[in-house]
Protein backbone atom coordinates (compact mmCIF):
# COMPACT_ATOMS: atom_id res chain seq x y z
CA UNK A 1 0.00 0.00 0.00
CA UNK A 2 2.85 2.39 0.86
CA UNK A 3 4.46 1.70 -2.52
CA UNK A 4 1.36 2.64 -4.47
CA UNK A 5 0.91 6.01 -2.73
CA UNK A 6 3.93 7.72 -4.36
CA UNK A 7 2.82 6.36 -7.74
CA UNK A 8 -0.65 7.80 -7.27
CA UNK A 9 0.81 11.17 -6.28
CA UNK A 10 3.09 11.11 -9.35
CA UNK A 11 0.13 10.40 -11.66
CA UNK A 12 -1.84 13.25 -10.07
CA UNK A 13 1.07 15.63 -10.59
CA UNK A 14 1.43 14.56 -14.25
CA UNK A 15 -2.30 15.08 -14.82
CA UNK A 16 -2.10 18.52 -13.22
CA UNK A 17 0.91 19.47 -15.39
CA UNK A 18 -0.90 18.33 -18.53
CA UNK A 19 -3.95 20.38 -17.53
CA UNK A 20 -1.80 23.47 -17.01
CA UNK A 21 -0.09 22.97 -20.37
CA UNK A 22 -3.47 22.60 -22.11
CA UNK A 23 -4.75 25.72 -20.38
CA UNK A 24 -1.61 27.60 -21.38
CA UNK A 25 -1.98 26.57 -25.04
CA UNK A 26 -5.66 27.54 -25.01
CA UNK A 27 -4.90 30.97 -23.53
CA UNK A 28 -2.11 31.45 -26.09
CA UNK A 29 -4.49 30.61 -28.95
CA UNK A 30 -7.13 32.99 -27.60
CA UNK A 31 -4.50 35.71 -27.27
CA UNK A 32 -3.33 35.20 -30.86
CA UNK A 33 -6.87 35.15 -32.23
CA UNK A 34 -7.66 38.32 -30.30
CA UNK A 35 -4.89 40.15 -32.16
CA UNK A 36 -6.22 39.34 -35.63
CA UNK A 37 -7.92 42.30 -37.40
CA UNK A 38 -10.87 40.35 -38.76
CA UNK A 39 -12.39 43.32 -40.58
CA UNK A 40 -9.13 43.96 -42.45
CA UNK A 41 -8.77 40.24 -43.11
CA UNK A 42 -12.23 40.05 -44.70
CA UNK A 43 -11.51 43.15 -46.79
CA UNK A 44 -8.17 41.68 -47.91
CA UNK A 45 -9.75 38.39 -49.00
CA UNK A 46 -12.47 40.29 -50.87
CA UNK A 47 -9.88 42.55 -52.49
CA UNK A 48 -7.72 39.60 -53.59
CA UNK A 49 -10.76 37.81 -55.02
CA UNK A 50 -12.08 40.88 -56.84
CA UNK A 51 -8.73 41.86 -58.34
CA UNK A 52 -8.00 38.26 -59.38
CA UNK A 53 -11.36 37.98 -61.16
CA UNK A 54 -11.01 41.42 -62.76
CA UNK A 55 -7.45 40.96 -63.98
CA UNK A 56 -7.58 37.29 -64.98
CA UNK A 57 -10.95 37.27 -66.71
CA UNK A 58 -10.44 40.72 -68.21
CA UNK A 59 -7.13 39.69 -69.80
CA UNK A 60 -8.61 36.57 -71.41
CA UNK A 61 -11.77 38.43 -72.48
CA UNK A 62 -9.74 41.10 -74.27
CA UNK A 63 -7.79 38.44 -76.15
CA UNK A 64 -10.99 36.66 -77.18
CA UNK A 65 -12.56 39.94 -78.32
CA UNK A 66 -9.58 40.74 -80.53
CA UNK A 67 -9.68 37.26 -82.05
CA UNK A 68 -13.39 37.57 -82.79
CA UNK A 69 -12.96 40.97 -84.44
CA UNK A 70 -10.07 39.75 -86.56
CA UNK A 71 -11.99 36.70 -87.78
CA UNK A 72 -15.40 38.25 -88.44
CA UNK A 73 -15.43 42.06 -88.48
CA UNK A 74 -12.03 43.36 -89.55
CA UNK A 75 -10.01 40.98 -91.68
CA UNK A 76 -7.46 43.63 -92.74
CA UNK A 77 -4.79 43.96 -90.08
CA UNK A 78 -4.18 47.66 -90.68
CA UNK A 79 -7.85 48.46 -89.97
CA UNK A 80 -7.66 47.33 -86.36
CA UNK A 81 -4.00 48.06 -85.65
CA UNK A 82 -4.94 50.84 -83.23
CA UNK A 83 -7.40 48.57 -81.43
CA UNK A 84 -4.73 45.88 -81.10
CA UNK A 85 -2.32 48.38 -79.55
CA UNK A 86 -5.00 49.65 -77.13
CA UNK A 87 -5.85 46.10 -76.04
CA UNK A 88 -2.17 45.33 -75.43
CA UNK A 89 -1.87 48.51 -73.33
CA UNK A 90 -4.91 47.48 -71.30
CA UNK A 91 -3.39 44.05 -70.73
CA UNK A 92 -0.15 45.59 -69.47
CA UNK A 93 -2.20 47.85 -67.18
CA UNK A 94 -3.93 44.75 -65.86
CA UNK A 95 -0.53 43.30 -64.91
CA UNK A 96 0.30 46.48 -63.02
CA UNK A 97 -3.08 46.62 -61.28
CA UNK A 98 -2.75 43.03 -60.09
CA UNK A 99 0.76 43.60 -58.70
CA UNK A 100 -0.10 46.92 -57.07
CA UNK A 101 -3.24 45.71 -55.31
CA UNK A 102 -1.50 42.56 -54.09
CA UNK A 103 1.12 44.68 -52.32
CA UNK A 104 -1.34 47.36 -51.21
CA UNK A 105 -3.75 44.86 -49.65
CA UNK A 106 -0.89 43.28 -47.70
CA UNK A 107 0.17 46.73 -46.45
CA UNK A 108 -3.37 47.56 -45.33
CA UNK A 109 -3.62 44.21 -43.56
CA UNK A 110 -0.34 44.95 -41.76
CA UNK A 111 -1.72 48.37 -40.80
CA UNK A 112 -4.75 46.58 -39.36
CA UNK A 113 -2.48 44.38 -37.24
CA UNK A 114 -0.61 47.49 -36.05
CA UNK A 115 -3.80 49.26 -34.98
CA UNK A 116 -5.20 46.16 -33.28
CA UNK A 117 -1.95 45.77 -31.35
CA UNK A 118 -2.06 49.44 -30.35
CA UNK A 119 -5.63 49.06 -29.10
CA UNK A 120 -4.66 46.00 -27.03
CA UNK A 121 -1.79 47.96 -25.48
CA UNK A 122 -4.20 50.79 -24.75
CA UNK A 123 -6.44 48.36 -22.87
CA UNK A 124 -3.40 47.20 -20.93
CA UNK A 125 -2.47 50.84 -20.09
CA UNK A 126 0.63 50.47 -22.22
CA UNK A 127 -0.54 52.54 -25.16
CA UNK A 128 2.19 54.04 -27.29
CA UNK A 129 1.61 55.67 -30.64
CA UNK A 130 3.32 58.44 -32.54
CA UNK A 131 2.23 61.26 -34.77
CA UNK A 132 3.93 59.43 -37.64
CA UNK A 133 1.72 56.38 -37.11
CA UNK A 134 -1.44 58.48 -37.20
CA UNK A 135 -0.21 60.32 -40.31
CA UNK A 136 0.40 56.97 -42.05
CA UNK A 137 -3.17 55.91 -41.29
CA UNK A 138 -4.47 59.23 -42.64
CA UNK A 139 -2.36 58.82 -45.80
CA UNK A 140 -3.77 55.34 -46.40
CA UNK A 141 -7.28 56.78 -45.92
CA UNK A 142 -6.67 59.38 -48.64
CA UNK A 143 -5.03 56.89 -51.01
CA UNK A 144 -7.80 54.31 -50.51
CA UNK A 145 -10.41 56.98 -51.20
CA UNK A 146 -8.69 57.88 -54.50
CA UNK A 147 -8.39 54.20 -55.47
CA UNK A 148 -12.06 53.60 -54.66
CA UNK A 149 -13.07 56.45 -56.97
CA UNK A 150 -10.73 55.18 -59.69
CA UNK A 151 -12.05 51.63 -59.49
CA UNK A 152 -15.60 52.93 -59.47
CA UNK A 153 -14.81 54.49 -62.84
CA UNK A 154 -13.24 51.20 -63.98
CA UNK A 155 -16.41 49.41 -62.88
CA UNK A 156 -18.48 51.70 -65.08
CA UNK A 157 -16.06 51.31 -67.99
CA UNK A 158 -16.18 47.51 -67.67
CA UNK A 159 -19.95 47.61 -68.06
CA UNK A 160 -19.55 48.88 -71.66
CA UNK A 161 -18.34 45.59 -73.25
CA UNK A 162 -20.96 43.71 -71.22
CA UNK A 163 -23.63 45.95 -72.71
CA UNK A 164 -22.28 45.50 -76.26
CA UNK A 165 -22.06 41.72 -75.98
CA UNK A 166 -25.50 41.59 -74.37
CA UNK A 167 -27.01 43.48 -77.29
CA UNK A 168 -25.36 41.11 -79.74
CA UNK A 169 -26.44 38.03 -77.78
CA UNK A 170 -29.98 39.39 -77.47
CA UNK A 171 -30.14 39.95 -81.24
CA UNK A 172 -29.03 36.37 -81.91
CA UNK A 173 -31.54 35.04 -79.36
CA UNK A 174 -34.33 37.00 -81.06
CA UNK A 175 -33.39 35.50 -84.42
CA UNK A 176 -33.50 31.96 -83.00
CA UNK A 177 -36.77 32.47 -81.12
CA UNK A 178 -39.69 30.48 -82.60
CA UNK A 179 -42.03 33.34 -81.73
CA UNK A 180 -40.10 35.78 -83.89
CA UNK A 181 -41.73 36.38 -87.27
CA UNK A 182 -38.69 37.33 -89.30
CA UNK A 183 -39.18 37.29 -93.06
CA UNK A 184 -35.78 38.72 -93.97
CA UNK A 185 -33.15 37.47 -91.48
CA UNK A 186 -30.36 39.07 -93.51
CA UNK A 187 -31.81 42.47 -92.65
CA UNK A 188 -30.89 41.95 -88.96
CA UNK A 189 -27.30 43.09 -88.52
CA UNK A 190 -24.80 44.06 -85.85
CA UNK A 191 -22.42 46.80 -86.96
CA UNK A 192 -19.52 47.18 -84.55
CA UNK A 193 -18.23 50.22 -86.46
CA UNK A 194 -20.94 52.38 -84.91
CA UNK A 195 -19.39 51.83 -81.48
CA UNK A 196 -16.05 53.25 -82.58
CA UNK A 197 -14.22 49.98 -81.97
CA UNK A 198 -12.97 49.77 -85.56
CA UNK A 199 -12.89 52.48 -88.28
CA UNK A 200 -15.70 52.94 -90.76
CA UNK A 201 -13.59 51.69 -93.67
CA UNK A 202 -13.05 48.30 -91.99
CA UNK A 203 -14.34 45.33 -93.96
CA UNK A 204 -16.79 43.77 -93.50
CA UNK A 205 -17.45 45.77 -90.32
CA UNK A 206 -20.83 44.14 -89.70
CA UNK A 207 -22.48 40.73 -89.55
CA UNK A 208 -26.02 39.90 -90.68
CA UNK A 209 -28.41 36.97 -90.64
CA UNK A 210 -26.84 33.52 -90.62
CA UNK A 211 -23.34 34.97 -90.31
CA UNK A 212 -24.35 36.76 -87.12
CA UNK A 213 -25.85 33.54 -85.77
CA UNK A 214 -22.62 31.67 -86.49
CA UNK A 215 -20.62 34.33 -84.65
CA UNK A 216 -22.85 33.98 -81.59
CA UNK A 217 -22.18 30.24 -81.61
CA UNK A 218 -18.40 30.60 -81.59
CA UNK A 219 -16.40 29.86 -78.47
CA UNK A 220 -14.76 33.31 -78.62
CA UNK A 221 -18.08 35.09 -78.32
CA UNK A 222 -19.52 32.81 -75.63
CA UNK A 223 -16.36 32.83 -73.52
CA UNK A 224 -15.66 36.56 -73.88
CA UNK A 225 -19.25 37.50 -73.02
CA UNK A 226 -19.30 35.53 -69.78
CA UNK A 227 -15.75 36.57 -68.86
CA UNK A 228 -16.72 40.21 -69.20
CA UNK A 229 -19.60 39.57 -66.80
CA UNK A 230 -17.19 38.01 -64.29
CA UNK A 231 -14.78 40.91 -64.85
CA UNK A 232 -17.57 43.34 -64.02
CA UNK A 233 -18.35 41.36 -60.86
CA UNK A 234 -14.66 41.39 -59.90
CA UNK A 235 -14.48 45.17 -60.33
CA UNK A 236 -17.58 45.53 -58.16
CA UNK A 237 -16.07 43.30 -55.47
CA UNK A 238 -12.89 45.39 -55.52
CA UNK A 239 -14.91 48.59 -55.08
CA UNK A 240 -16.71 47.04 -52.09
CA UNK A 241 -13.37 45.93 -50.61
CA UNK A 242 -11.90 49.43 -50.97
CA UNK A 243 -14.97 50.99 -49.34
CA UNK A 244 -14.59 48.42 -46.54
CA UNK A 245 -10.92 49.38 -46.16
CA UNK A 246 -11.91 53.05 -46.08
CA UNK A 247 -14.37 52.47 -43.23
CA UNK A 248 -11.78 50.45 -41.31
CA UNK A 249 -9.08 53.10 -41.73
CA UNK A 250 -11.47 55.88 -40.73
CA UNK A 251 -12.49 54.00 -37.59
CA UNK A 252 -8.87 53.22 -36.71
CA UNK A 253 -7.76 56.82 -37.22
CA UNK A 254 -10.62 58.15 -35.10
CA UNK A 255 -9.92 55.63 -32.35
CA UNK A 256 -6.19 56.39 -32.29
CA UNK A 257 -6.86 60.12 -32.13
CA UNK A 258 -9.41 59.67 -29.35
CA UNK A 259 -7.11 57.35 -27.42
CA UNK A 260 -4.23 59.83 -27.61
CA UNK A 261 -6.45 62.65 -26.33
CA UNK A 262 -7.71 60.44 -23.51
CA UNK A 263 -4.20 59.49 -22.44
CA UNK A 264 -3.06 63.10 -22.56
CA UNK A 265 -5.94 64.02 -20.29
CA UNK A 266 -5.12 61.15 -17.93
CA UNK A 267 -1.46 62.19 -17.81
CA UNK A 268 -2.40 65.78 -16.96
CA UNK A 269 -4.85 64.59 -14.31
CA UNK A 270 -2.27 62.24 -12.81
CA UNK A 271 0.29 65.04 -12.67
CA UNK A 272 -2.20 67.39 -11.00
CA UNK A 273 -3.10 64.72 -8.44
CA UNK A 274 0.57 64.19 -7.68
CA UNK A 275 1.10 67.94 -7.24
CA UNK A 276 -1.88 68.17 -4.90
CA UNK A 277 -0.64 65.19 -2.92
CA UNK A 278 2.84 66.67 -2.63
CA UNK A 279 1.38 70.00 -1.56
CA UNK A 280 -0.75 68.27 1.07
CA UNK A 281 2.28 66.42 2.42
CA UNK A 282 4.30 69.60 2.66
CA UNK A 283 1.48 71.26 4.59
CA UNK A 284 1.28 68.29 6.93
CA UNK A 285 5.03 68.52 7.49
CA UNK A 286 4.79 72.25 8.29
CA UNK A 287 1.94 71.67 10.70
CA UNK A 288 3.80 68.91 12.52
CA UNK A 289 6.93 71.06 12.82
CA UNK A 290 4.94 74.01 14.18
CA UNK A 291 3.30 71.84 16.83
CA UNK A 292 6.67 70.48 17.90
Amino acid sequence: MDGTKPAMESNAEDTQDEGQESKGCFECCIKCLGGVPYASLVATILCFSGVALFCGCGHVALTGTLTMLENHFSRVTSDHATLTMVIQIFQYIIYGVASFFFVYAIILLAEGFYTTSAIKKELQSDFKTTVCGRCITAFFMFLTYILALAFLGIFGFTAIPVFLFFNMWNTCAAMKSPDANITLPDSICVDVRQYGIIPWNATPGKACGATLGDICNTSEFYLSYHLYIVTLAGAGATVIALIHYLMILSANWAYLKSAVSTHEYQDIKTKDDQDLEAEARSKDGQNSSSYS
